[in-house]
C-alpha cells in the first residue's frame, strides 16, 4: 500500500483492521496462515455481536444508536456498524491475497470472494443488447451493505442556523460545505489564490489523487466569505499561496480541524441536529432552494479523512 502511494489513514486503517484478526487468532490459538473458513465465520460472528469499548459519555449526549428528529441520522451504536465489519473483511481478504500471489501460500483465504468473482468476470464480452448480469451474491460472511437514507433540513431551519451564527467566517465556512461537499482536509487547505469569485468556483487539492479541482459554489457562500475577508483586511497575510481559513482570535492562525469542529458544534447546538466532522456531504441531494444558503438538502455537513483517529478493537476475551 505504501508502494501504491496510499494515505498515511488508509495504512493506519488497515493495520488496526489486520491487529484484531491477529488478537483473535491469537485468542483461538490458529496461527494465522493455518486460519480457515471456520476461523472467518467466528471472527465475523464476534464482530457483529461484540460491544464496542466503552467511552467516556457526556450526560446530556443521546443515546446510542437513537435517531436525532432533526436531521434523521442515527447515532454511533453499541456494536460495530456494517460498514466497519465490511472494511475489516475487505481488508484481511487482501491480506491473504497478497501473500498467495506473492508468495504462493496459504493455500486457502478464509475470506473467499463472491460467488459471481469466483465464476470470473461476469460480464466479460458482453453483448450490448442483452442487460448487464448483476452479481449472484456477496462473498462469504460479508454483511450486508447499508442502504443510506436521504437527509434534508427545512430552509427555514437553514434561515435560523446562519441568523444564529456570530461570525461571518462561520457562515461562510458552513455555505462552502453545503455547496460542494468536499473534506475538511481539502476545503480547510484551500489557499486564496484558488479562490475565483467571478466564476464562483473554489479550487481544493484531492486527498485520493492529490489533483487540483475547482468545484462550483453557491453565490451566498461567496457573499459571506467576502464580509470575512473585509473584516480581516490587513490583519492576515494576503497572498495567493497564503490560507484561506484564519483563526478569529490573535495571535491569526490557519484554522484548523479542532478549531473547524467547534464551528459545526456551535451550528448543531443551534439546529439541534448531530451533523459533525466526520459526516459524509453527498452533492446528488443538492438541490437549489432560497434563503440564507440555497442549498438545502445537505445530507451531511461535513467530511473528514476516511476513517480518521480510528481507534483499535480489542481482542476477544
Amino acid at each position: 500500500m505504501l508502494a501504491d502511494d496510499a494515505s498515511p489513514t488508509s495504512l493506519r486503517s488497515y493495520a488496526y483492521e489486520l491487529l484484531a484478526w491477529v488478537r483473535f487468532l491469537r485468542a483461538v490459538d490458529v496461527p494465522w496462515y493455518l486460519a480457515s473458513r471456520v476461523e472467518a465465520r467466528d471472527f465475523a460472528l464476534w464482530l457483529k455481536t461484540t460491544k464496542k469499548p466503552p467511552r467516556r459519555r457526556r450526560s446530556d449526549a443521546p443515546a446510542p444508536g437513537s435517531v436525532n428528529p432533526v436531521t434523521g441520522k442515527a447515532a454511533p451504536g453499541e456494536n460495530y456498524a456494517a460498514r466497519t465489519r465490511r472494511h475489516a473483511r475487505a481488508v484481511i481478504r487482501s491480506f491473504y491475497e497478497y501473500h498467495r500471489e506473492t508468495h504462493g501460500q496459504p493455500l486457502i483465504n478464509p475470506f473467499p470472494q463472491g460467488g459471481a468473482a469466483d465464476e470470473g468476470s461476469p460480464n466479460a464480452h458482453h453483448n450490448p443488447m442483452q442487460p448487464f448480469r448483476l452479481p449472484s451474491r456477496r462473498g462469504t460472511y460479508q454483511p450486508k451493505e447499508p442502504k443510506p437514507t436521504p437527509r434534508i433540513i427545512p430552509d427555514q431551519a437553514f434561515n435560523d442556523l446562519f441568523t444564529g451564527l456570530k461570525y461571518n467566517r462561520d457562515r461562510a465556512l458552513i455555505a462552502f460545505y453545503i455547496s460542494i461537499g468536499a473534506r475538511a482536509s481539502e476545503l480547510l487547505g484551500v489557499q486564496q489564490g484558488l479562490v475565483a469569485s467571478g466564476d464562483q468556483t473554489i479550487g481544493v487539492v484531492r486527498k485520493g489523487s492529490q489533483a487540483l479541482q475547482h468545484l462550483p459554489a453557491s453565490a451566498d457562500a461567496f457573499v459571506w466569505l467576502r464580509l470575512y475577508q473585509q473584516e480581516l483586511r490587513g490583519m492576515v497575510p494576503k497572498h495567493p499561496s497564503e490560507p484561506l481559513w484564519w483563526t478569529l482570535r490573535r495571535p491569526f492562525r490557519p484554522l484548523e480541524y479542532d478549531a473547524a469542529r467547534m464551528v459545526f458544534t456551535r451550528a448543531n447546538q443551534l439546529l439541534g441536529a448531530n451533523d459533525g466532522p466526520r459526516s459524509e456531504p453527498d452533492p446528488r441531494r443538492r438541490a437549489v432552494g432560497h434563503g440564507a444558503c440555497p442549498h438545502h438538502h445537505h445530507g451531511n455537513l461535513y467530511r473528514s479523512h476516511s476513517r480518521r483517529g480510528r481507534r483499535p478493537r480489542p481482542g476477544p476475551p
